[in-house]
C-alpha cells in the first residue's frame, strides 16, 4: 500500500515507466534548483537515452564525455559527444573541451572533433591522440583546415599509408607535394640501404675470400683497406654478418701472424745457422791445426795420436748435431772431407807403423839391414809426417850403411832457407799460443839447427835460443794460470758430484763442459793428487748419470726410428708427386720435415750420418719439386700478365668489360700460389703495374665523367639563376618559361647526388612561381577583357529589363556597343543570351527565378572559391555540389585558374534574362572578386 501511494505521490521523472520518466524530463528546466537536481538524478539514470538526454539538458559535457566510453556503440551518445565538444552544440568553454579531448581515447570520436572542431588548438589536440594511419590519412585528406591537413600528413610516415595518400589527397597540394617527397625520401633511404646492405656483403665476401688466401706481399695492406670500408659504412650490421666479419678478419690477422712467425723463425733460423757455420769453423781449424802441429812435430807418438782420435771423435759429434740442425755449407763441407781425409790417412800410417814397429825394433837390434829396409818400405810413412823416433833411428841406420865415406861439406842453401820458413812457423804458433804445436815443431827443429855448422846458420840459431825463451815463458804462464784452474775445476767437480737435487740432463752438460775445459789445460801445472781428485769425482757423475744414459739411448733409438719413418714418408710421396701440387702446401711440408727432424733429436752415432745424408737428399728432391712448381706457377702468372697488357691495350672491349675481366685475372693471381722467391716480387711488381694501367684509364674515364657532369651542373645552375632573374610581366611570355623548360630538358638527366636534388627541388619551386604568375596574369587580362565587354553586358541587362516589362524581345548587336571585337571566348556567351531570351515568356515564373538566382549565386561562390579559396558558412552546400560537379566534368583533367575564370564570366554573360534587382545584389560582390583576381604580385 506504501508502495503504490509513494509511485502515485512521487514526480513523474521518478516514474519507473522509461518513458514516461522521458517524456517528464523534457519539461525539466535546469534554471531551477529542484529541477536541475532532478536531471542531475536522472544524469545517472540506467536508461542510457534518459541519461543522454539529462546530460544535454544540463548542458554538461564532462559527464557526457566521462559516460560516454560505456556507450560507445550508440550513435546518438556519439553524436552528442561530438557535437559538445567541438563546440556546435553547447556552452562549455574552450579550455575545458580541449582538457575534455585527454580523457576520450575512442578513435572515431577524436577524428570527428579534428573534423568538426571550432578551433585550430581544438582540432590539433584531437589530431595529437589520433595514432592510426587511417585516421590520420582521412584528416590529411578530408579536413576543412590546411594547417590541420599538414600536420595530419607530417606524421604520416609508413610507405603503404604515403601511397595512399599520394592517391587520395587531391584538394591540398601542399599533402600532395609533402606525401611525394617524403615517398621518394623513403624510397631513396631505402636503395641507399639496399647498397649499403650490397656494399657489405660485398665487402664480407671480399674479406672471407681474402681470409682464406695464402700471404702475398701486400696482403696486410689490403686487409687494412678492407677493415677501413667496413668501418665507413653507416648502416650498422646485423649480428650474423657482424659474426662472419670478425670470424674473416681474425683468419686474416692468423695468416699475417703466421708469416710474421714464419718470418721470425727463418731470421733465428739464419742466426742459429750462421752460429753453427762458425762453431764448425773453429771445430775445422782445431783439427786442422793438430793435424799441421803432426806434420811439423820432431816425433809422432802414442800421445799424440790418441789426442788425434779425441779431437775427431768431438768433431763428428758436433758436426753431426749441427748438421741436423743446419747443413754446412759446400766450402766447409769440402773442408771438412778433407780434414777427414787426412785424418784417415794418418791414422791409417800409423796403424801400419805399430804393425811392423816390433820388428823394425828387433831387425834394429840385430843389425839386419835387409829386413830393416824392407819393414820401412813396408809402413809407408808419409814424408808430410815427422817420423817417429825408431822409424828415424831404421832411416838413419839405413842412410849409414849406404853413405859414402863422411867428407865435410857444407850446408845447402835450401836446408837453410826451409828452417827459417820453419821458424817462421814457430813464431807464429807463438804468437797465436798454440802451445803443443810449438812445442813440439820445437823439439824437431832444434836437434836440426844445432847440428849445422856453416855460417849461414848461425843467425837461426839465435832466433831458435830466442824463439825458445818465448817458448819457456809461455809453459810458464800456463803453468801460473792452469795451477788455480786445477784446483778451481776440481772444487767445481766435487760440487757437482754431491748435488743430488740437480736435474740429469743439467749435471751431464755441466760435467762435459767441465771435463773439456780440464782437458783444455793439457798437461800444463799437473799433478797425480789433483788428478786423482777430479777423475774420482768424475767417475761418481758417471755412476749416476748411467741410468739416465740408458733412458737417453733408448730415446736416441725411438729418435732414430722416428727419422727413419720421416724418411719413408718423405720418399713416398716424393715418388708419386700430384701435378698441381701447391708450392706454398710442399713448402709447409718441407718446414714441418725440418721441425720433426731437428724434434726427434738426439739419436745414436751409429748410422747417423747415412741417415742425414738420405734426409738431405730428400730435402734436395722436395726442393727441386717446389722449385719446378713454383716455375710452373710463374709461367701461368706470366700468362696473366700477357692477358693485362692485352686488355690494356684492346680498346673493342668497353672500359668497364676489361676492368671485370682483370680483377678476375686478380683473382687467379691469388690462387696460383707464389712463384720463386726471387721471381715473385718481379713479377708481382709487373703484374701490379699493367694493373694499375688499366686502372689508371677507368680512373681518367671517371675523371673525364665527373668533369661533364660538373659542366652539366653548372649549365643547369646557370639556367636556374637565368629562370630566377626572369619576371613575367605579361601572359605572352609564356613562351619564355617554355624555352626554359626545353632547355632544361636537354641537360636532364641530371646525377644522382644532393647538389642535383637541390636544383631540381630549386627549378620546381621557380616553375611553380613563375606558372602561378603566368596564370595570374591571365586572369588579369582575363578580368580586363571583361572590364572592357562592360557596355555590352549592360546592353544585355537592359534588354533583359525591357523584355520581362514589356515582354518585347530585342537582340543585342555586339558590334554596335564594342569599339573593338568580342573576344572568341564570349561570343558563344553572348549569342547564347540572345536566345535564351527568347526561350523564356515574360513574366518569369518563381521556379526560373529561383533558377537564376541559384546560377548566380553558384558562379558567385565558384569565383569566390578561386579568388579567396574560402566561401562564407551559408554557401558551403553550394562548394560542395561545385566541387562534385567538377569531379563529375573530368576527374584526372584540371583546369588552370584563368580558365575556370573565363568559364564563370562567359556563364555569367550567358546567364539570363536578368532581373535587374537580382543582378542588383550580386555585382558588387562580383566586381570586389574581380578586383581580388586582377592584383597581380609585384616580381
Amino acid at each position: 500500500m506504501h508502495g503504490l501511494l509513494r509511485r502515485l505521490f512521487a514526480p513523474r521523472w521518478q516514474h519507473p515507466d522509461p518513458e514516461v520518466r522521458r517524456q517528464a524530463l523534457q519539461r525539466l528546466d535546469p534554471q531551477h534548483n529542484e529541477q536541475r537536481q532532478a536531471l542531475q538524478s536522472l544524469a545517472q539514470d540506467s536508461d542510457s537515452h534518459i541519461q543522454l538526454a539529462a546530460l544535454l539538458a544540463l548542458d554538461d559535457c564532462a559527464g557526457l564525455v566521462k559516460a560516454y566510453p560505456q556507450h560507445l556503440q550508440e550513435n546518438a551518445w556519439f553524436n552528442a559527444v561530438c557535437q559538445r565538444v567541438s563546440g556546435r552544440e553547447g556552452h562549455t568553454d574552450l579550455q575545458q573541451r580541449q582538457t575534455l579531448i585527454e580523457q576520450i581515447d575512442e578513435p572515431r570520436a577524436l577524428s570527428a572533433v579534428a573534423l568538426q572542431g571550432d578551433n585550430l588548438s581544438l582540432r590539433m589536440s584531437a589530431l595529437d591522440k589520433l595514432t592510426d594511419d587511417n585516421d590520420l590519412i582521412h584528416q590529411a585528406c578530408h579536413n576543412g583546415v590546411a594547417a590541420v591537413r599538414h600536420q595530419a600528413a607530417e606524421r604520416i610516415e609508413d610507405e603503404e599509408g604515403l601511397k595512399r595518400l599520394l592517391k587520395e589527397a587531391r584538394r591540398d597540394r601542399q599533402v600532395v607535394r609533402l606525401a611525394r617527397d617524403r615517398l621518394n625520401r623513403l624510397r631513396s633511404d631505402a636503395q641507399w640501404q639496399e647498397a649499403e646492405e650490397q656494399q657489405r656483403e660485398k665487402l664480407l665476401n671480399q674479406l672471407e675470400q681474402h681470409a682464406r688466401a695464402p700471404w702475398e706481399p701486400l696482403y696486410g695492406g689490403r686487409l687494412r683497406h678492407l677493415h677501413r670500408q667496413w668501418d665507413q659504412l653507416t648502416q650498422p650490421a646485423s649480428v650474423e654478418q657482424d659474426q662472419r666479419f670478425h670470424h674473416a678478419l681474425l683468419n686474416g690477422r692468423k695468416t699475417l701472424h703466421d708469416h710474421e712467425t714464419q718470418e721470425q723463425a727463418r731470421q733465428q733460423s739464419a742466426e742459429q745457422r750462421d752460429e753453427a757455420e762458425n762453431t764448425r769453423e773453429q771445430l775445422l781449424e782445431g783439427i786442422e791445426e793438430t793435424l799441421d802441429g803432426l806434420r811439423h812435430a820432431s816425433a809422432i807418438t802414442a800421445q799424440d795420436i790418441d789426442s788425434l782420435r779425441a779431437q775427431r771423435q768431438l768433431l763428428g759429434q758436433r758436426w753431426q748435431t749441427l748438421s741436423d740442425m743446419h747443413p754446412p755449407s759446400d766450402t766447409l763441407r769440402q773442408r771438412h772431407a778433407r780434414a777427414i781425409q787426412h785424418y784417415d790417412q794418418c791414422l791409417e800410417t800409423w796403424q801400419r807403423w805399430s804393425a811392423t814397429s816390433p820388428a823394425i825394433e828387433i831387425a834394429l837390434g840385430n843389425g839386419d839391414h835387409s829386413d830393416l829396409a824392407t819393414l820401412v818400405a813396408q809402413c809407408q810413412w808419409p814424408e808430410s809426417f815427422s817420423s817417429p823416433s825408431l822409424l828415424s833411428r831404421a832411416q838413419a841406420a839405413l842412410s849409414a850403411e849406404n853413405a859414402a865415406p863422411a867428407q865435410p861439406t857444407t850446408e845447402d842453401t835450401a836446408t837453410v832457407e826451409t828452417h827459417a820458413a820453419e821458424l817462421d812457423t814457430f813464431e807464429q804458433l807463438l804468437e797465436r799460443g798454440a802451445f803443443k804445436s810449438a812445442s813440439r815443431l820445437h823439439q824437431r827443429l832444434k836437434p836440426n839447427i844445432e847440428a849445422l855448422e856453416s855460417i849461414a846458420a848461425q843467425p837461426l840459431k839465435v832466433r831458435l835460443k830466442h824463439l825458445a825463451a818465448r817458448l819457456a815463458e809461455l809453459r810458464d804462464w800456463r803453468g801460473f794460470v792452469a795451477g788455480p784452474k786445477r784446483e778451481q775445476l776440481c772444487a767445481s767437480i766435487e760440487a757437482l758430484a754431491s748435488d743430488l737435487h740437480m736435474d740429469e740432463a743439467a749435471l751431464d752438460r755441466h760435467h762435459r763442459q767441465l771435463v773439456k775445459e780440464w782437458k783444455s789445460l793439457g798437461d800444463a801445472a799437473a799433478n797425480r793428487e789433483q788428478s786423482a781428485r777430479f777423475r774420482t769425482a768424475s767417475d761418481s757423475i758417471h755412476e749416476r748419470l748411467a741410468p739416465w744414459r740408458d733412458q737417453l739411448s733408448e730415446e736416441r733409438a725411438a729418435n732414430l726410428k722416428a727419422r727413419e719413418t720421416l724418411c719413408d714418408q718423405l720418399e713416398s710421396l716424393l715418388e708419386q708427386p700430384a701435378e698441381d701440387a701447391d708450392p706454398d702446401i710442399l713448402r709447409q711440408i718441407r718446414d714441418k720435415a725440418r721441425h720433426q727432424w731437428r724434434h726427434y733429436s738426439p739419436i745414436p752415432r751409429e748410422g747417423s750420418e747415412a741417415l742425414g745424408r738420405r734426409f738431405g737428399v730428400i730435402r734436395h728432391r722436395l726442393q727441386t719439386l717446389i722449385d719446378q712448381r713454383a716455375e710452373t706457377i710463374a709461367s701461368q702468372k706470366l700468362a696473366l700478365i700477357s692477358q693485362v697488357v692485352a686488355l690494356r691495350s684492346d680498346d673493342s672491349q668497353p672500359l668497364a668489360q676489361r676492368i671485370h675481366l682483370t680483377k678476375q685475372l686478380q683473382h687467379q693471381w691469388r690462387a696460383l700460389g707464389r712463384a720463386p722467391k726471387g721471381e715473385e716480387q718481379a713479377l708481382w711488381k709487373n703484374f701490379r703495374h699493367e694493373c694499375d694501367q688499366l686502372f689508371a684509364q677507368r680512373d681518367a674515364h671517371k675523371n673525364e665523367q665527373a668533369a661533364r657532369q660538373q659542366k652539366q651542373l653548372d649549365d643547369m645552375q646557370t639556367l636556374i639563376d637565368q629562370m630566377e632573374s626572369w619576371q613575367p610581366i605579361n601572359v605572352s611570355e609564356a613562351a619564355s618559361l617554355d624555352n626554359f623548360l626545353k632547355q632544361a630538358s636537354q641537360l636532364e638527366p641530371l646525377p644522382h647526388n644532393r647538389r642535383s636534388e637541390g636544383m631540381q627541388r630549386r627549378m620546381s619551386g621557380i616553375v611553380r612561381a613563375r606558372r602561378e604568375r603566368l596564370n595570374r596574369l591571365a586572369i588579369a587580362d582575363t578580368v580586363q577583357q571583361w572590364h572592357a565587354i562592360m557596355p555590352l553586358v549592360n546592353a544585355h541587362l537592359a534588354s533583359d529589363e525591357h523584355y520581362l516589362g514589356e515582354a518585347i524581345a530585342d537582340d543585342v548587336d555586339a558590334q554596335t556597343i564594342l569599339s573593338a571585337a568580342l573576344p572568341a571566348e564570349f561570343i558563344a556567351a553572348h549569342h547564347a543570351r540572345n536566345e535564351q531570351r527568347l526561350s523564356v515568356k515574360a513574366p518569369l515564373s518563381d521556379a526560373e527565378l529561383s533558377k537564376i538566382a541559384d546560377s548566380l549565386a553558384r558562379l558567385r561562390v565558384h569565383l569566390s572559391m578561386l579568388a579567396l579559396g574560402s566561401v562564407r558558412q551559408s554557401d558551403e552546400p553550394l562548394r560542395l555540389a561545385i566541387q562534385v560537379e567538377r569531379l563529375n566534368e573530368g576527374f584526372n583533367q584540371e583546369r588552370s585558374r584563368d580558365q575556370n575564370v573565363t568559364d564563370i564570366l562567359a556563364a555569367l554573360l550567358a546567364l539570363g534574362p536578368m532581373p535587374a534587382a537580382l543582378w542588383a545584389a550580386e555585382v558588387e560582390e562580383f566586381d570586389n572578386l574581380l578586383s581580388r583576381l586582377a592584383r597581380v604580385p609585384l616580381p
